[in-house]
């Protein structure tokens, strides 16, 4: 058996609680907590077992015993702290997304191409079992699909995640969750860079949160395939779903399982064995990539089709919300 992994974590949420758990229980070393707030992240540490803990990422990156870091933060943190791991010769997992722009998920890319370290973004909805049926059956030819309709709908009107703790930034429904579903859906149909036409509408931010909290995107691919995502952090029906429409058969997955118009019961089963969760599934994967010297299965250039969109409808959002800032200058000047 191989040498188990030293690893660090940066962050004390759900997710780093997630992620620990998988390593820690594959027999991996959790040897450094990194977290802003001193108590918090002490008591994170001790409670799950790691050996040191401190708010300063750059006193986990100079500890030579650390093989990878584990990026849990905020998402504009995500680009800087993967560049600072790829900088110090650590493999770096990354929770998504990869970056708040295309540009920094090209940054990230190119360091990662550059040196020599393994950088795998965690895309965990490419793991869930519904999704990878569909996607073996697309793959074998099997499940012709002609257009994908996205759901990823649940109530957030706080900044409080999944943990119940109040957080001290903002979330972002295009660029985490949005990310989720579009990367999904642009993967399934295996869209490449530069050949996905992109259309979008996001609401202007919310005046308690600051950030948009409703929007709708529709992609087209290069071979006419189409993708229409539609999110919404105010709504009171959690609902995350994929309506995956074929020439041979429609595919309906939600929270992982797959049904067809065949079955009304939960096909997955019959067609792949449950096995481990999809976060054991995708951290393995960084585990074996890292041994074996070869690119992750979920590299940062494997996602840009979907930063790509995602780049897309950011510009078109910030240019209406230049427009309105713009219209509401005016009216005042008027009045």
């Amino acid at each position: 058996m191989s040498a188990p992994l030293t690893l660090a974590v940066v962050g004390y949420g759900m997710t780093a609680l997630s992620h620990g758990r998988t390593f820690g229980a594959d027999g991996h070393r959790l040897r450094w907590l990194v977290g802003r707030v001193p108590d918090r992240a002490a008591a994170f540490a001790q409670e799950h077992g790691y050996d040191r803990h401190g708010t300063s990422l750059d006193e986990a990156l100079g500890d030579p015993a650390v093989d990878a870091v584990v990026l849990c933060t905020p998402s504009d943190q995500h680009e800087a702290q993967a560049l600072s791991c790829l900088d110090a010769g650590k493999h770096v997992l990354i929770e998504i997304p990869v970056a708040m722009s295309l540009a920094g998920a090209r940054r990230v890319a190119e360091a990662a191409r550059s040196s020599g370290r393994i950088a795998m973004v965690a895309h965990t909805h490419r793991y869930h079992p519904g999704v990878r049926v569909a996607k073996a059956a697309i793959d074998a030819g099997t499940l012709s699909p002609h257009s994908i309709t996205a759901r990823y709908m649940f109530l957030r009107r706080e900044n409080v995640g999944a943990s119940g703790y109040r957080r001290s930034w903002t979330d972002n429904l295009l660029w985490h969750h949005g990310c989720h579903a579009v990367d999904t859906a642009l993967w399934l149909v295996g869209a490449k860079v530069g050949a996905v036409e992109t259309t979008s509408v996001i609401a202007l931010p919310d005046a308690h949160v600051g950030a948009p909290l409703d929007l709708a995107l529709v992609m087209r691919t290069a071979t006419d395939r189409l993708v229409s995502v539609s999110m919404s952090y105010n709504s009171h029906l959690s609902r995350y779903d994929y309506m995956v429409v074929g020439d041979e058969d429609t595919l309906e997955i939600r929270d992982g399982v797959i049904r067809d118009r065949f079955t009304t019961g939960p096909v997955e089963t019959a067609r792949e064995s449950p096995g481990p969760s999809p976060v054991m599934r995708q951290d393995r994967e960084f585990v074996d990539a890292i041994r074996e010297g070869r690119s992750a299965a979920i590299s940062p250039g494997d996602v840009l089709p979907a930063m790509e969109a995602l780049q897309v409808a950011q510009d078109a959002a910030d240019a209406v919300g230049a427009a309105s800032l713009t219209h509401q200058a005016a009216g005042a000047h008027v009045a």
